[in-house]
């Protein structure tokens, strides 16, 4: 009886200990390629690509610029989506993401998502969610015009506040020196 409870006992703290096992290297791989994590990242470049297109319109403010400022402005966004490109590349990011998800997730966890993204439904998010994150944002951003414009009125009225207390106090009115007592 005590043989059996020893061996059941070894076997529970053994599946204890599988179940906080780090993930190996392939199972996040894995992860990785079936949520598709590369396809986010090109996204992410070219929404920062997006968004410096739409800078550098509002910096013409709607003026044509001339022949020259143009071809610097090219030259400028070439470079700039080149080092995008190479610095937000996938060959340097998936290190990063197989360090940090390996750190924070176990093997069972792992296991369990990968299993998940190979459902439809995992796949429906893989698909859709970069299309729900983008609307996301435009909302978001229909919200922070708003917001950003109440913010410049309270630190509009802030300043005046602070202007008015920095202003030297109204002169009182001088006191008369009282008489000296005589001696």
């Amino acid at each position: 009886m005590i043989k059996r409870t020893v061996i059941a006992l070894a076997l529970i703290c053994s599946t204890a200990f599988a179940a906080d096992t780090k993930p190996s290297t392939a199972s996040l791989q894995e992860l990785l390629k079936v949520t598709e994590s590369a396809k986010l990242l090109d996204g992410v470049a070219a929404q920062i690509d997006g968004m410096m297109k739409n800078m550098a319109a509002q910096a013409t403010k709607g003026q044509t610029p001339t022949p020259a400022q143009a071809k610097a402005f090219e030259t400028m966004q070439g470079k700039m989506a080149g080092l995008m490109k190479e610095e937000l590349s996938w060959a340097k990011y998936e290190p990063i993401f197989i360090q940090v998800y390996g750190e924070s997730f176990t093997q069972e966890e792992i296991d369990s998502m990968i299993a998940f993204y190979h459902t439809p439904g995992g796949q429906a998010l893989v698909k859709k969610m970069p299309v729900v994150m983008q609307r996301t944002m435009q909302i978001v951003q229909q919200h922070m015009g708003p917001m950003m414009q109440k913010f410049q009125a309270i630190a509009q009225e802030s300043q005046a506040e602070m202007q008015g207390a920095s202003a030297p106090a109204a002169a009182a009115p001088a006191a008369t020196p009282e008489p000296a007592a005589a001696k």
